[in-house]
């Protein structure tokens, strides 16, 4: 399971040009899922994320977590963070999940991000054409994969 984590000032996802989420200061989080990905990464990258101290203290010092700051939370599937680009020029998508996995393990990762900050969470829609929006804050981005985290 590969994510993009961004500190955000304020974030949105347009469907079809319909606003479905949209927050303020927060993480946007792009969410990529393999079929191997299994419930400990999930519950790993989850505990990570929700302790993640990348937003500024008092003193401008990255030291406090989302929780902390009483942010909110985007998540947006994105298949193409398992993007092969070692042949050709043209990505192959053979290590994303297919939707009969990728969406339980999705929307089992947006629940249990949920129940570790007690935040709901907001989300795009799995398979959509969305347009994500953005304003990074720092610029802080932070790359996190489960299976890196031995």
């Amino acid at each position: 399971m590969r994510t993009v984590i961004q500190r955000v000032s304020e974030a949105s996802v347009t469907i079809e040009g319909k606003v479905k989420s949209e927050i303020g200061i927060g993480l946007l989080i792009l969410l990529g899922i393999e079929p191997e990905d299994k419930e400990e990464d999930i519950q790993w990258l989850c505990k990570k994320i929700a302790n993640l101290r990348i937003f500024d203290d008092a003193d401008g010092v990255m030291n406090k977590s989302v929780q902390d700051i009483d942010g909110n939370i985007i998540v947006v599937s994105q298949f193409t963070l398992h993007a092969s680009i070692k042949k050709g020029n043209r990505p192959s998508y053979i290590r994303a999940a297919k939707p009969d996995i990728a969406i339980p393990l999705y929307e089992h990762f947006v629940r249990l991000l949920g129940f570790e900050t007690k935040k709901p969470i907001q989300t795009g829609e799995f398979g959509a054409d969305m347009k994500v929006r953005l304003l990074n804050d720092g610029p802080v981005t932070i790359l996190m994969d489960s299976k890196d985290r031995q």
